[in-house]
């Protein structure tokens, strides 16, 4: 599964990056195919474990392959068959960005980024313009002076950001570098990466937890659980169109797998009208269908009568509640979902509490297990 629209040959015929990492750890097995055309940015998303920096250490050539490729800009920089070939990390034109900016304590925010020109054959004057001149781009004109311990972190990571395209990598990978920022400092670190990304034109992938991270950053969003992937295409329409639980997690939607049968979809003790789809014609039931929508959408009335419900609403069990701050994030199971209601809404709820849900069907989609829309 790739990481844009474009096929893999674009990928590589034009400069872009085309990999199938393939890498065994202690039980652990990552087997992902990643192709980005160039200048574009690509987002990665997954849970903690799925292999996010596992995938993005051996595109930059700090994890072995145990099988597949990694292509970048024409040339082959790894491969295991049929004769095994690994080009040194330091030759790849592969620049890797993580939460620690990782930049020479005994040098200062300028000699850092000049450093990085050198090693790739700037004169030293040139390396010093250009140096002063990024320190300019990031915003930290007249900074130039000042070691790592004299900077915050979010202008060790712009630094950083300007070390690394100076030097015009063909590839810049980008470990989750805004997590260890407080929120002001990341919004504005996000702005700056949006802006020198798209002035560059640079190839990119950005592992993040955060779906403002991948919505601003990139055009396209690969996640990845359990070391495979299991959805990509451009952004929107992965956050709109979730194919797994998780992805509805960071999309802020509920996703409930359910069935089809006798005309109606069911998932526990929620019911809906059908969407349309004719179900197996041996079983009279089609079982690949979830529902989609959102927190919001569901109405929750702890002084309603058990009984007979209609289509929409359910009874269900509490099983967590989680402070927003807008409100309260209320879990439910049987079947799993998200409700958020106004603080003043929650009064008298607790754990074990068994709740009336509702809502409308008409705020509800349906997809198929492949992720397409049904209705």
């Amino acid at each position: 599964m790739s990481a844009s629209a474009a096929p893999a040959d674009v990928a590589t015929s034009s400069g872009g990056l085309d990999a199938r990492v393939i890498v065994h750890r202690d039980g652990f097995r990552l087997d992902a195919a990643v192709q980005v055309v160039p200048g574009t940015v690509v987002a990665l998303m997954g849970p903690s474990g799925a292999g996010k920096s596992t995938l993005l250490g051996a595109l930059a050539g700090l994890v072995a392959l145990d099988d597949g490729y990694v292509r970048l800009a024409g040339r082959t920089l790894d491969t295991v068959a049929p004769r095994p070939l690994r080009v040194a990390p330091s030759h790849r034109g592969i620049v890797l960005l993580g939460q620690d900016p990782r930049l020479f304590p005994h040098l200062t925010a300028h000699a850092n980024i000049a450093f990085g020109l050198r090693i790739h054959g700037a004169s030293k004057a040139d390396a010093a313009s250009q140096a002063e001149e990024w320190l300019r781009r990031v915003g930290l004109p007249g900074l130039g002076a000042r070691r790592p311990t004299q900077l915050s972190g979010g202008q060790q990571q712009r630094v950083a950001l300007a070390r690394a395209l100076a030097t015009h990598p063909a590839a810049l990978l980008l470990d989750e570098p805004l997590t260890s920022l407080d929120a002001e400092t990341a919004g504005d670190v996000r702005a700056l990466l949006h802006e020198q990304l798209v002035a560059t034109g640079t190839t990119a992938i950005v592992a993040t937890h955060d779906a403002v991270d991948a919505a601003s950053l990139a055009h396209s969003l690969v996640v990845l659980e359990g070391g495979r992937v299991t959805q990509s295409g451009p952004v929107r329409d992965v956050l709109a169109e979730p194919a797994t639980r998780f992805s509805a997690a960071v999309a802020g939607l509920n996703r409930v797998e359910g069935r089809i049968e006798s005309g109606r979809w069911h998932s526990g003790a929620l019911t809906l009208p059908s969407p349309g789809i004719d179900p197996d014609a041996s079983s009279g039931r089609d079982t690949g269908i979830a529902a989609i929508f959102r927190p919001s959408a569901v109405a929750i009335d702890t002084g309603a009568a058990a009984g007979d419900q209609p289509d929409g609403s359910w009874q269900a069990r509490v099983v967590r509640l989680e402070q927003t701050p807008s409100g309260v994030r209320v879990r439910t199971a049987d079947p799993d979902i998200a409700v958020d209601v106004a603080a003043g809404s929650a009064t008298g709820l607790t754990v074990g509490t068994t709740v009336s849900l509702r809502v409308d069907p008409a705020d509800v989609r349906f997809v198929r297990a492949r992720g397409e829309y049904v209705s």
